[in-house]
């Protein structure tokens, strides 16, 4: 039978197939561009390959359409009939994340890791900022990744994408220094790796490495693709370091070009959650932001999330409304908080409310309430 570049076997005769199945995943694994397209020609080569277009349909919810991903999700439930154990959990657990079964799915991630801890794709749904754990709402989730990718390591040795995963895990936790040396060995093997990136630059800022920090993104998204998922993140990365600088031209230039609204290539999360940190980050950072910039995120955040479901995006969504000065919009992620952070959600929201308003001692009554319980935010 033919296995991945993991060693698990999967269900299709194509050698063809399986090593166009090989490249998706790793495209998928490093966040590159066209991961979509690399997957829609393994179901391309093999139609009946169900695993194919299960990566498919991850692929798909990766990049923010989660209703094709439950439709191509539902195609490789279809074609699962004789598949092995490993890939009857893969599939199913792709169901149930694309579905918006995340607490079921979760739960089916760490019974299917138990019993297949090499299948990776699965193992990355719970890792990183936007991973299952990061967006629990629940307290400790810092330690929490910590203990889930560290259990791991026997399993992957020297992987390029667990390392990514471990590194980050290990920033998250205040260990820069062992997480510098894993980031390296991850960076070594696929320098290409847009989730590494990402995190040797976490570990450049908790180290107060400014311009080195500015100096290899710089070098590093020249040669990446402005669609790949993370251009916009890791653009918002050196306009905040600009920022920290004074040096508020780059900084515009980079918000404008490469991170707001219509200019971004990126997932609306993003978008969303970089803009309004950043304007307000240079709000407090005594440099004046237009009003119409707090407009043009506020209506973006409407546009694509008009109901609060996740308490990272709602707060951020929340920030950008009282800014701009809408306050219907900012009034119903008050009334209507949704998700197991609702409860900070709710004070956070009219905390930002407080601050567009300049009430300061309410403002501060609110916040300090949050501060020992923020990482639930995401």
């Amino acid at each position: 039978m033919l296995k991945d570049r993991y060693d698990n076997p999967i269900s299709t005769s194509s050698t063809r197939a399986r090593d166009l199945y090989v490249t998706a995943v790793d495209k998928l694994l490093e966040g590159a561009v066209h991961m979509t397209e690399a997957f829609e020609a393994v179901v391309a080569e093999d139609p009946g390959f169900a695993l194919g277009h299960a990566g498919l349909a991850r692929a798909t919810h990766a990049t923010g359409n989660v209703a094709g991903a439950r439709s191509i999700i539902a195609t490789a439930q279809g074609l699962a009939g004789g598949v092995t154990h490993r890939e009857a959990g893969h599939i199913n657990t792709i169901a149930l994340l694309a579905n918006g079964k995340t607490a079921e799915g979760f739960r089916a991630v760490v019974g299917h890791i138990a019993d297949h801890p090499r299948d990776a794709m699965i193992a990355q749904t719970s890792t990183g900022i936007f991973g299952l754990i990061g967006f629990s709402g629940l307290p400790g989730r810092e330690a929490e990744m910590l203990a889930f990718t560290s259990a791991l390591q026997h399993h992957y040795g020297d992987d390029w994408s667990f390392l990514s995963q471990y590194a980050f895990a290990l920033c998250e936790t205040g260990q820069e220094d062992k997480a510098s040396s894993v980031i390296e060995r991850s960076l070594a093997i696929n320098p290409r790796n847009s989730h590494a990136a990402h995190v040797r630059s976490h570990i450049h800022y908790e180290a107060g490495e400014t311009e080195t920090g500015i100096a290899y993104l710089d070098d590093w998204l020249a040669g990446y693709d402005r669609a790949g998922i993370m251009h916009g993140h890791l653009s918002w990365h050196v306009a905040l370091w600009a920022l920290q600088l004074g040096d508020t031209e780059q900084m515009w230039r980079r918000v404008d070009a490469d991170v707001g609204p219509g200019a971004a290539l990126g997932l609306p999360i993003n978008i969303l959650s970089d803009t309004a940190s950043i304007l307000y980050r240079a709000e407090l950072a005594g440099e004046t932001v237009p009003k119409e910039k707090w407009r043009e995120v506020s209506a973006y955040a409407s546009r694509f999330f008009p109901d609060p479901g996740l308490g990272f995006i709602d707060y951020h969504a929340a920030l950008a409304h009282a800014m701009a000065g809408d306050g219907d919009a900012l009034a119903k992620i008050v009334s209507n908080p949704k998700g197991p952070a609702a409860d900070l959600v709710r004070d956070v929201a009219e905390a930002f409310g407080a601050i567009a308003g300049q009430d300061w001692p309410r403002a501060e009554r609110l916040l300090v309430c949050c501060m020992a319980d923020d990482a639930r935010l995401g």
